[in-house]
């Protein structure tokens, strides 16, 4: 006898909904926290002796902690890669950061994270530092796929005022803000009162990105008084700004608990680029001429703006129960196979990203099991570039008088013997490498922004007001070099 129209409806839906109801609780809500120039050895999971991080180091113990997890060598560039799935280098991103007196950002053709997640039913927003242009609003995060926003459009700024130079850089969904704390705590707080808005029927992605421990190094008092041990001032704020991240981490992994969430929530930490090491990559609000800089990589050479295993291997972790084994994880990841593996999770499609660098590495994070990836690029600059195939790294600076570095890093992690000499044909093959991803590159869009800035300069027409690419908009946020 043949169904009726509301006894196949009934049916119909009966067989339909509780397979929805079951998709729905298998996508986890995803805490994605990023520390902004923070130290390789400078969290306890990693051997720091006189920072205590054990909030973070609760993370690790209990799920994935990597040895090889990449970045770019500096922030803008990460933060694109974490955002596009692609290297820098694809769309102009590739040199230094956004400077606040440039009006470029991230190009708006690229499909980002947000956006593809907020097509699979997740609520997103950004709670921190975005630094993917801030001279139009069309590259601001409101724009660019996350529901919710709150913090700094560019990065670099006073822990207290939230200001650089006494402009404020400081927002909530596109308006500018105006109240009193540490920036850490705050971003910390609006995290918690995040979760606790959230309907456990609806995931959420929360990319929860510190300016901590990015100088100016300032620290609550308090904080600071907790390292009296540490006799050297600057190291001893430094430490006082890592403890305080890591005080906010807890917070907000507490308030998952008590919310209900932390069981169906993949929390992932790790940092932006590597410990400043070079006065040149301070940053603009610091005058470090004077200081020690306190950053430590560890074992690893140089830090922040090179591309040295210092300034492009971070510390980094990933932690959901019952989903991540407890374990180191010694398989390469890069910053770019955060999205495909994120959208993999998800039930997330790619289709409307342009072709990704990154792979999804589930398996790998999760498991331990052997990474997809066998080759890191860790840039393409017209002037030097940088290649791991397997053990082998290649560094070549083409710039004269040019230079070519050659490692195993399998037998010199620390990068102190140069193989390059002795090894002509390995070199030749990874040049060759380099040399065919230049030529798919696009131009850096801070070598030509700056060549502009020259080229006004010689000529003698001065910047006004208008060239910072901010037009009118008295709500800009402000003027900062191109240091940090």
């Amino acid at each position: 006898m043949p169904l009726t129209i509301p006894q196949f409806l009934t049916v119909f839906l009966c067989s339909v909904l509780p397979v929805t109801s079951a998709q729905a609780a298998d996508k986890p809500n995803i805490v994605y926290i990023v520390a902004d120039d923070l130290g390789w050895k400078d969290v306890g999971f990693n051997g720091s002796t006189d920072i205590q991080t054990p909030n973070i180091d609760a993370l690790a113990a209990g799920g994935a902690k990597f040895t090889q997890f990449y970045v770019q060598p500096m922030c803008t560039p990460t933060r694109a890669a974490l955002m596009t799935g692609r290297y820098p280098f694809r769309y102009g991103l590739q040199t230094a950061v956004i400077p606040s007196v440039s009006g470029y950002g991230l190009d708006t053709s690229e499909w980002l994270m947000p956006q593809c997640l907020k097509e699979a039913g997740y609520k997103t927003a950004i709670i921190g530092k975005w630094h993917l242009g801030h001279a139009d609003k069309k590259y601001w995060p409101k724009q660019r796929g996350f529901d919710y926003q709150y913090g700094a459009m560019i990065g670099e700024l006073d822990y207290f005022t939230h200001s650089e130079h006494g402009v404020l850089d400081w927002f909530r969904d596109n308006a500018p803000v105006h109240e009193k704390g540490y920036t850490t705590n705050l971003l910390g707080a609006d995290a918690v009162k995040y979760i606790n808005a959230q309907d456990a029927k609806k995931p959420f992605y929360l990319y929860l990105a510190f300016n901590a421990p990015h100088t100016p190094y300032q620290a609550p008092q308090e904080y600071i008084d907790r390292y009296k041990n540490i006799e050297d001032p600057t190291r001893r704020t430094y430490a006082g700004m890592i403890a305080c991240l890591d005080d906010n981490i807890g917070r907000v992994v507490a308030a998952l608990d008590k919310k209900g969430l932390r069981d169906n929530t993949l929390i992932v930490f790790h940092s932006d680029n590597g410990g400043t090491r070079n006065a040149m990559f301070a940053g603009v609000m610091a005058d470090v001429s004077k200081i020690k800089i306190p950053c430590d990589n560890g074992p690893y050479h140089e830090g922040k703006g090179s591309l040295f295993e210092g300034g492009t291997r971070v510390c980094a972790c990933a932690n959901w129960p019952g989903h991540i084994q407890a374990r180191t994880v010694e398989g390469m990841i890069h910053a770019v196979d955060i999205y495909p593996t994120l959208a993999a999770l998800a039930g997330a499609s790619t289709t409307k990203c342009k072709p990704l660098d990154g792979v999804n590495v589930w398996d790998t994070i999760a498991e331990g099991k052997p990474s997809p990836r066998s080759e890191i690029v860790y840039n393409v600059e017209p002037f030097r570039g940088a290649l791991r195939q397997g053990d082998w790294k290649l560094i070549w600076r083409s710039m004269l008088p040019t230079s070519v570095d050659l490692y195993n890093l399998a037998e010199d992690p620390s990068e102190k013997n140069n193989l390059a000499p002795a090894n002509a044909d390995k070199v030749a093959e990874m040049q060759k490498r380099l040399d065919a991803l230049a030529k798919e590159a696009a131009k850096p869009l801070f070598l030509v922004d700056q060549m502009k800035v020259v080229m006004k300069n010689m000529h003698g027409e001065p910047l006004m007001p208008g060239d910072d690419g901010f037009g009118d908009d008295d709500n800009r946020p402000p003027k900062i070099g191109a240091g940090h």
